[in-house]
């Protein structure tokens, strides 16, 4: 879905990119997707974790969970602006 919207992969490169938008794709074992990230222009990471609950974390270490949101299996990027 994500490239539909000019995200391309680049690994699990979560550094902050001057001239890039990121997001993170969380995923259980099995695949099965779970979660998404976006980073913020401070280099930190923002998740909505329900209703009306955004959090602002500073890796993206601090959701990984087998439980809940599984683990982070892939960042994309998009140039900002498109």
């Amino acid at each position: 879905m994500f490239t539909t919207f000019g995200y391309k992969p680049c690994g699990l490169d979560d550094s902050l990119e001057e001239n890039f938008e990121k997001v993170a794709i969380y995923a259980r074992t099995n695949g099965e997707p779970m979660h998404m990230a976006r980073q913020l222009q401070n280099g930190h990471w923002l998740s909505k974790l329900g209703r009306n609950v955004d959090i602002e974390h500073t890796t993206l270490e601090v959701l990984s969970s087998p439980i809940n949101y599984g683990a982070v299996v892939l960042i994309l990027r998009r140039k900002k602006g498109t």
